[in-house]
């Protein structure tokens, strides 16, 4: 059971949100929060049964959603998803790019099929759609418009068997600057989610195959996790209904980090406990030492 949203129910009431890779995982638990805080939907996705179950789910939410079939990886799938949001709904005024791919692959057995396919479905994917949204969007902007590009951390050092998805999240957080200089005041953010728990990409870059080695995996992240547990869906979707919301109408060019600071995390040099004695020790021992003449000039 989600915790309850610290914002208030019609918060996004009026606005109408286009949310790619909204069917499943990331992409639906924005979706749904987006709906209940009052925004009607436009999802589109690859995978028709999946946005059908999508669909009857939110519906029974009593959300207002449609849905398009299509690739963001075209340009005109990416159109016939904003004109039919547009059709249904009179505007659109947010934009939540979460469609993407990923596997894990060393580098040297990384074809460049492979990395090509994820830098298109992420990168150049993302590009599609705002792209195809602009004109929507900007004719939303005296009231209010945004796009939110879903990133990752895994560019920030370097990540283990991922160098396609890195760079691409790498080229995503770039195109939220620059677009966020070009257009506005039409908003451009991001969120850049660390392990999120039950999702499809935590199955797909899970170290373990099974169930005992899912929870060492989890155990592991959680160590690793200053906040101590992994995220969930329902974390990053908060982060959306405030970036889409007036609570968040003076940020743009940002990417919120939503991963309870696992990413800024490594090993301390001594335990806690043992910080303070070595501490006294250090200062005392450098009061001990001399201070050398000045050189005569």
């Amino acid at each position: 059971m989600a915790p309850a949203s610290p914002f208030v129910g019609d918060v996004l009431d009026g606005d109408v949100a286009l949310v790619t890779g909204g069917g499943s995982g990331i992409g639906f638990e924005i979706a749904l929060q987006l709906g209940l805080h009052g925004a009607r939907l436009l999802l589109l996705g690859r995978r028709l049964p999946v946005l059908e179950a999508a669909k009857k789910s939110l519906s029974a939410r009593g959300i207002q959603v449609e849905y398009a079939h299509g690739d963001v990886r075209s340009p005109d799938d990416a159109a016939k998803a904003v004109n039919l949001a547009v059709e249904r709904f009179g505007k659109l005024s947010i934009l939540v790019n979460s469609a993407a791919g990923n596997f894990l692959a060393p580098a040297e057995l990384l074809t460049s099929k492979g990395f090509r396919t994820v830098l298109e479905i992420d990168t150049l994917g993302t590009f599609n759609m705002c792209h195809a949204a602009f004109p929507a969007l900007k004719r939303s902007s005296s009231e209010k418009s945004v796009i939110i590009n879903i990133s990752a951390t895994l560019h920030y050092g370097a990540t283990w068997y991922q160098s396609h998805a890195a760079a691409a999240k790498a080229a995503i957080d770039s195109l939220t600057r620059s677009l966020s200089l070009e257009w506005g005041p039409i908003r451009v953010n991001g969120i850049a989610p660390g392990p999120i728990a039950d999702t499809a990409g935590w199955e797909k870059l899970s170290v373990g195959v099974d169930s005992a080695a899912s929870v060492r995996s989890r155990e592991e992240i959680v160590e690793k996790t200053p906040a101590g547990r992994v995220g969930t869906t329902w974390d990053v979707a908060m982060a959306a209904v405030f970036l889409a919301s007036s609570a968040g109408s003076w940020i743009t060019g940002e990417t919120i980090v939503v991963d309870g600071g696992n990413w800024l995390y490594y090993p301390p040099a001594l335990p806690a406990d043992a910080v303070a004695g070595a501490s006294r020790a250090v200062e005392a021992s450098s009061r001990r030492v001399g201070v050398p003449e000045r050189s005569k000039l």
